[in-house]
């Protein structure tokens, strides 16, 4: 993961990004100069800079083809959010001319009453602030320019997800630097940058059959469906050849994303049947957030000119592989160093050996926060499933570096191993060197070289939350620990017996194996980590004392605002599951009833008729589907009825937290109990009389 790489690319890409090439030319040399330091240094931006800036920007907006602008944010809703102004300003004579103000680019006043606050403000309390984020590049999305932005209320309480963010950038460039300082900092690095590539799993079906299914257009996933014949047990699907509609998706996809500067790369079938996968190439953690907020939403517009339905839901379909979204982390210095890179010799690199320590440190301490980060009552559906890692956080570090550890907790010899060359039997082809490790996919958090893939998250979150979480942890160890080896009498003395304490105290977390297997689960137990199944079990640390310290201490959060996001990400579980068990009763009584009901009716109209022709015959086939019919209605009735007063018999007076757990442990169940009794009616019911597409249609239909 080399930043310094420069690649050459198609002169479409980044055609609609005001990024550094566009504002080096239109921009006085100056302005232009200013503007990058106080980005590079996170300095205070000179308002009279934003004046300059905001006049060239509308210029080359307006040569865009833009007529209006927004300031784009990232609310507590897991989405962005954009109101419009247009650049028409009235001039005299009621003529008007094209407009756009330093004050513009700046602030914007957005309503700030209908966004989720968890409490920061009340309902009356609407005035809102947007703040133009200069470290992230405008562009131009449907004729509009859309300026990234922070988003705060009158107070300044922070309501979004990129302010956390930008904090936690600065807190572990501002505590990674001190060590790199500490190790001479021979490439004259002036700030270490927090690094993102997040692959981004989806499914693609016909348009027209998602327009039949009611829950995947109210839940964005699959409420009832019976399973296919054929699901992924085949496994013919995972990097087969691409189907010619998705394949001409996939190109648009590209070309739409190139040109708002996102680095796509990489894209493939995934494991269940009209599932697949998009990686970009890494950029900085801000703007990687931002680019993985526009490729969401770019991959359902150019779904929709394709016919076709992007579903991120994480879990669209049962019985097959849901959907995640990996997170490739690491951090690097502004001269291109990747502090996480073992090198050829890892064992003698000091530096990387304390990076690394800072982190199996991190992951230990707060393996709560880090189930917290992937939260979602979506995600809860995959996590553990034999498709995505387990609830139980664990790092996988591999073969080589698991020795190196023990070598150095033992203080034993290392003896690197040699570099093995791969041999195919075949003359002919290459040969080549074997990595030193193999992977591990089912490891939630592991290193793959010289980055950290984080496997928990669910396909939609916002990456903002984890990498905050991420970035915030590695901060509070690197300065501890930069704490420690600056008032070190002997450095390297120091540095030995830090790195060795801090692998004995927290080896723990370092698992290699399955962690798939039930063993795992027993051995995860009995080393004291934690197992939280589910959000409403995993949401209650957010804000134990130990995790409100320690955002406080690297000014993250404060702890009215972090109270507030364990409340809003609570409420959002309670209402997600709430408005699937809503949709599943509507679908069961208007829809699904009425076709059993239909179906059972034709059957005794058969029976009636045939033995009305030929009284002796004994209608077996009818005779017996009428009565599994007529007995699975009765359980139909039944659930219906069960989770309605799920629903509806709440008590009012209940906290949050219990709320959650209601819902987990009642709500849930019910649903599951109604799911099964109509999945298995779906199953003897003629085709015609069924009144959704099937599994089989859905999944297979493109």
């Amino acid at each position: 993961m080399d930043t310094a790489i420069r690649v050459n690319v198609p002169e479409m890409f980044g055609s609609l990004v005001f990024n550094d090439i566009v504002m080096e030319k239109r921009l006085p040399k100056e302005t232009y100069e200013s503007l990058k330091k106080s980005v590079e240094e996170g300095s205070t931006l000179d308002k009279e800079i934003a004046y300059v800036v905001a006049s060239a920007m509308k210029d080359w907006a307006i040569e865009k083809g833009a007529t209006h602008f927004t300031h784009w944010f990232q609310p507590m809703t897991g989405i962005t959010a954009e109101k419009h102004d247009s650049f028409i300003t009235p001039v005299s004579n009621g003529q008007v001319i094209m407009d756009f103000s330093g004050k513009e680019l700046i602030k914007g006043e957005p309503d700030a009453s209908s966004f989720p606050s968890g409490g920061l403000r009340a309902t009356f309390e609407a005035r809102g602030y947007t703040a133009w984020d200069p470290t992230s590049h405008a562009f131009i999305k449907e004729n509009t320019l859309c300026i990234p932005s922070v988003f705060c209320s009158y107070s300044g309480q922070i309501l979004d997800k990129k302010t956390p963010l930008l904090r936690s950038i600065n807190a572990v460039n501002k505590h990674a630097m001190r060590i790199v300082n500490l190790f001479g900092n021979k490439s004259g690095a002036k700030r270490v940058v927090s690094i993102t590539g997040p692959e981004q799993e989806y499914f693609l079906i016909d348009r027209d059959l998602y327009k039949q299914r009611e829950d995947l257009i109210v839940c964005g996933r699959t409420l009832f469906g019976s399973k296919p014949p054929k699901g992924q047990e085949m496994e013919d699907h995972y990097f087969g050849s691409i189907k010619p509609r998705v394949k001409a998706f996939m190109k648009d996809l590209d070309l739409e994303l190139w040109r708002l500067g996102i680095l796509a790369k990489t894209e493939h079938n995934e494991v269940a049947p009209s599932q697949h996968e998009l990686a970009p190439i890494y950029s900085d953690t801000n703007t990687a957030t931002d680019h993985n907020q526009l490729t969401m939403e770019t991959m359902k517009k150019v779904a929709q000119n394709h016919g076709l339905a992007c579903l991120l839901h994480e879990k669209p379909f049962s019985g097959v592989n849901g959907s995640g979204k990996h997170n490739n982390w690491s951090i690097t210095t502004d001269t291109g160093i990747n502090l996480f890179e073992p090198g050829e010799s890892p064992r003698e690199n000091s530096q990387f050996l304390l990076f690394l320590s800072a982190v199996i440190s991190a992951v230990d301490k707060h393996q709560d926060l880090l189930r917290v980060a992937v939260n979602g009552a979506g995600n809860d559906h995959r996590l553990g499933a034999n498709e995505a890692p387990p609830a139980i956080v664990s790092m996988f570090l591999g073969d080589e570096l698991d020795d190196i550890i023990t070598s150095i907790e033992n203080d034993d010899v290392y003896v690197q191993k040699d570099k093995q060359t791969m041999k195919h039997g075949v003359k002919v082809i290459p040969r080549f060197a074997r990595d030193t490790t193999d992977r591990n996919r089912t490891s939630p958090f592991a290193f793959t070289g010289n980055k950290f893939e984080f496997r928990m998250l669910g396909s939609t979150v916002s990456i903002a939350c984890p990498n905050t979480i991420l970035n915030t942890i590695l901060a509070d160890e690197l300065a501890s620990f930069a704490d420690v080896l600056e008032n070190a009498e002997n450095f390297d003395d120091q540095l030995h017996k830090l790195i060795k304490n801090t692998i004995k105290e927290h080896k723990k977390i370092i698992f290699n194996g399955n962690n798939y297997s039930e063993e795992w689960i027993s051995e995860a137990k009995e080393r004291g980590l934690l197992n939280l199944r589910t959000t409403p079990e995993a949401l209650p640390f957010y804000i134990s004392q130990k995790n409100i310290d320690l955002f406080a201490r690297h000014g993250i959060y404060t702890a009215e605002e972090l109270n507030s996001r364990y409340e809003i990400l609570m409420d959002d579980y309670c209402k997600t599951i709430q408005i699937e068990a809503l949709t599943m009763l509507d679908m069961a009584k208007r829809d699904i009833t009425p076709a059993v009901c239909k179906y059972a009716n034709d059957l005794s109209c058969t029976v009636a008729n045939k033995k009305s022709v030929v009284p002796d015959l004994e209608c077996c086939l009818e005779i017996n589907l009428i009565k599994k019919i007529s007995c699975l209605t009765d359980k139909l009735y039944k659930s219906c009825t069960n989770l309605e007063n799920a629903v509806t018999n709440i008590d009012k007076d209940i906290d949050l937290k219990d709320l959650g757990l209601y819902y987990k442990d009642v709500v849930l169940s019910s649903c599951q109990e109604l799911r099964t009794t109509v999945d298995e009616l779906e199953t003897i019911m003629a085709k015609e009389y069924w009144p959704y597409p099937s599994y089989t249609k859905l999944l297979y239909s493109i």
